[in-house]
């Protein structure tokens, strides 16, 4: 993804996420490692969040400061992405659909990098 359309497609994907964490925060609660303390207080603060960054990739003026925070907001989950491993049923969808999920950080930090460099 390059140009104003990675940061277009970044900013529909965070902030559509960022809605379903403030309208179904259960579906996201269980992904929050307990060690983190309160998964409805994570699940609204990185809902605000990924809403913000979306915010911030759809003007133009804000677009580059986006990027950054978009790479950073991806790089924080993987410790919820990895936690997943850990409480999914250990049968083949499950492992498959999470062991799937993880790599797809790579093109979405990529786009969102290249975003914050005005590539």
């Amino acid at each position: 993804m390059r140009g104003p359309g990675a940061a277009m497609g970044l900013a529909a994907l965070l902030g559509g996420s960022g809605v379903i964490h403030m309208v179904r925060p259960r579906t996201y609660e269980w992904l929050v490692p307990p060690e983190l303390g309160s998964a409805r207080a994570w699940v609204a603060a990185t809902g605000v969040a990924e809403i913000g960054t979306a915010a911030l990739l759809s003007a133009p003026a804000t677009r580059r400061a986006g990027g950054w925070a978009a790479a950073g907001l991806l790089l924080a989950f993987v410790p919820a992405h990895l936690h997943t491993f850990r409480v999914i049923p250990k049968r083949p969808l499950p492992l498959a659909v999470a062991a799937v999920r993880l790599p797809l950080q790579v093109p979405l930090v990529t786009a969102a990098l290249r975003v914050a460099r005005g590539r």
